[in-house]
């Protein structure tokens, strides 16, 4: 059933445009909801109206009707007034309830849909039925997006989502924990990489500036069918995953641009700790200086320029000399050369990726 909130701003949507009062009831006779000033109705006679074969009666001032849902009763109406008019808003009121009913169930059923589809618990025969009923095209090229809140059991991120990109144009927004919202979204087929990645900003920068929330957002690749929907989705929980181990300072990251990344993620524990002991051997990465690794890790951004590193560290060439030297003694790699440079960077993520997973079993 839709909940009272809906139904209370329905029935006052609608007092405010045809001055007539209106109340909806249970079929216990309690009221839910009501813009009466001056009194309800006894339970009882809403009960007895209930248990009539009727489809409207009248009570002194009040025309009372059945609201249906899938011809079963649900809810009864009352229109307070004593001419014709009230009876015919009421009707208006009834068959608004009953369409709004129709289409909470339906967006229920595809919230359900979609979940299913997401975690790949629907037959492939399932999948083109119920979309076909729930009126879902298919054969549209779409990309999964996950929305990360760390915000437990808030909506609020759901809600803006969903009133920046909605059901009319093919999109949907969905969840399946309670840490993240899921947007499936329907794209032309002249969308591209770029498209994705400003979608993308688009969601963390509205999520900053209306909601105060910081996210992280990851995306998934472009899929040409229905079917394939849950491929894009464990790509952007990869890419969510990845990001937080590899590419902390990054908002936005997508599955196709993990780059070594996602190679690193997908490799054995074991692997992993063989490399690093005999890349550094007894030291431990995790005491390097700060500002040593900073210095490289800028020094990597810039391709291996000393002279454009030094400048935009605000520091002489030869103290950028002097640190990267200093590394050199401990570790035995000089970063100024592409193998070192390359061989010390992968270590380094490799070190990132044990503490992540380390932390993770505890």
């Amino acid at each position: 059933m839709i909940t009272t909130q809906i139904i209370e701003n329905c029935i006052e949507e609608l007092r405010a445009i045809t001055k007539v009062n209106l109340a909806v009831f249970g079929l216990d006779g309690a009221e839910i909801a009501s813009t009466f000033e001056d009194g309800g109705i006894p339970e009882d006679l809403i009960r007895g109206f209930v248990d009539s074969p009727a489809d409207s009666q009248v009570i002194g001032k009040n025309h009372l009707l059945k609201i249906m849902d899938e011809g079963e009763l649900a809810y009864i109406l009352a229109a307070r007034g004593s001419n014709d008019e009230s009876y015919i808003i009421g009707k208006v009121a009834v068959s608004q309830i009953q369409q709004l009913i129709m289409a909470y169930k339906e967006r229920l059923d595809r919230n359900h849909f979609f979940q299913n589809l997401l975690m790949d618990n629907l037959l492939l025969v399932d999948v083109y039925n119920r979309a076909k009923k729930l009126h879902i095209e298919a054969a549209v090229p779409r990309v999964v997006y996950i929305v990360e809140t760390k915000t437990e059991k808030d909506n609020t991120a759901t809600e803006l989502l969903r009133g920046l990109f909605s059901v009319q144009s093919g999109d949907f927004v969905t969840a399946v924990d309670e840490n993240s919202v899921i947007l499936i979204k329907s794209l032309g087929l002249t969308d591209g990489n770029a498209n994705l990645e400003q979608i993308a900003q688009t969601i963390v920068d509205m999520m900053s500036t209306e909601a105060m929330m910081n996210v992280r957002v990851a995306y998934g690749t472009i899929v040409p069918e229905l079917k394939d929907v849950s491929k894009s989705y464990k790509e952007a929980m990869m890419a969510l995953e990845v990001g937080k181990i590899f590419y902390v300072e990054k908002k936005v990251n997508s599955y196709g641009s993990l780059g070594i990344g996602r190679l690193i993620y997908q490799l054995p524990a074991n692997l992993c700790k063989i490399f690093i002991d005999e890349i550094f051997g007894d030291n431990d990465p995790g005491n390097f200086d700060e500002e040593i690794v900073s210095t490289v890790n800028k020094f990597f951004e810039n391709n291996l320029n000393v002279s454009e590193t030094s400048r935009q560290l605000f520091v002489h060439r030869n103290t950028l000399v002097y640190r990267v030297e200093k590394l050199q003694k401990s570790t035995g790699l000089d970063v100024r050369t592409f193998d070192d440079a390359l061989t010390f960077k992968i270590a380094m993520m490799v070190y990132n990726y044990m503490k992540y997973l380390e932390a993770e079993n505890r």
